[in-house]
């Protein structure tokens, strides 16, 4: 059926739906999700794809032996805390995980009584929405331009960045081994190999590449992977690095989260300006506007 025909079929069907039930129905067409398999693009397949892919090579937390501190620092927190992929497993995967009884939302207070709270959900990951809304609404047109993520971990930020825009090199600098390993994988399996490099490298090494670097992507990057003194060390080498003008610096949480309680001598007001984000351009429903909200958008100045 062309869409003119199809056009017509829908509002001939809508004229006969009860009246009374008609706003009901209108309400449901705008926001319902039952249609996204019609909508997605090929791009948000190839990312589920993806997603798969590594799902079946890591274990259900998706942290690795390897990942001392992170799982020693994860197990300090204050209130229970399970680390949940947000790439992998989106809002309707953990549902159905909570179901199976694979996963649970909750942990209990008082053992053996029905007290319970809710579990703190942390990701080193952003979810397919949040690259969506970088690469769409946050980021101006990348073409020619070059990309550096920092800790990039299971390479989400370099596949869609691949998928998502037109940069012309994107570069992932992670210090983990395994998780090298991961991305290597993906990158040779679905062919971004002309425009993805993964460097086995800790940033502080990789001063040119900064310094060159249009755009650079940092989210959650030192936190949960470096004591203080190192993370403090880190920072200074980026803001002592990163000074191209006019570059682009994106990061969850914000600068200024990131450094408070860090000894660290920068000053934010010379060295960069924070571009306000409109959230009410990301077109979607069903959107986590609290996991938005922790996305800043810095320019170097």
């Amino acid at each position: 059926m062309e869409f003119r025909s199809a056009r017509l079929a829908v509002l001939q069907l809508l004229r006969t739906v009860a009246p009374a039930d008609l706003p009901a129905l209108l309400q449901w067409m705008r926001t319902t999700r039952d249609f996204d398999e019609f909508t997605q693009d090929n791009n948000d397949v190839i990312l589920k794809n993806i997603a798969e892919d590594l799902r079946n090579c890591l274990p259900l937390e998706t942290m690795l032996s390897s990942e001392h501190l992170a799982l020693q620092k994860i197990q300090q927190q204050p209130e229970p805390t399970v680390h949940v992929d947000a790439f992998l497993y989106d809002e309707d995967f953990i549902d159905s995980l909570c179901e199976e009884g694979k996963m649970s939302r909750n942990y209990c207070m008082v053992c053996g009584s029905h007290r319970t709270a809710p579990l703190g959900f942390i990701s080193h990951s952003f979810s397919l929405m949040e690259l969506k809304f970088i690469y769409r609404h946050v980021l101006p047109d990348l073409s020619g331009k070059v990309l550096v993520d920092v800790g990039s971990r299971l390479g989400t930020v370099l596949y869609g960045g691949y998928l998502y825009s037109s940069a012309s090199q994107l570069y992932g600098v992670e210090l983990n081994g395994d998780f090298c390993q991961l991305q290597e994988m993906i990158i040779k399996k679905y062919q971004f190999t002309d425009r993805i490099k993964v460097l086995h490298a800790n940033i502080c090494t990789q001063s040119l590449l900064l310094q060159n670097a249009d755009v650079i992507i940092m989210n959650n990057v030192f936190e949960y992977f470096l004591n203080e003194t190192e993370q403090a060390r880190a920072w200074e080498y980026i803001c002592h690095n990163v000074r191209k003008q006019g570059s682009l610096l994106v990061t969850v949480p914000g600068l200024e989260d990131s450094l408070s309680g860090l000894q660290v001598n920068i000053q934010l007001s010379p060295w960069v300006e924070e571009i306000p984000l409109n959230y009410d351009v990301f077109p979607e429903k069903d959107i986590d506007r609290e996991a938005l909200e922790q996305i800043h958008l810095y320019k170097i100045l």
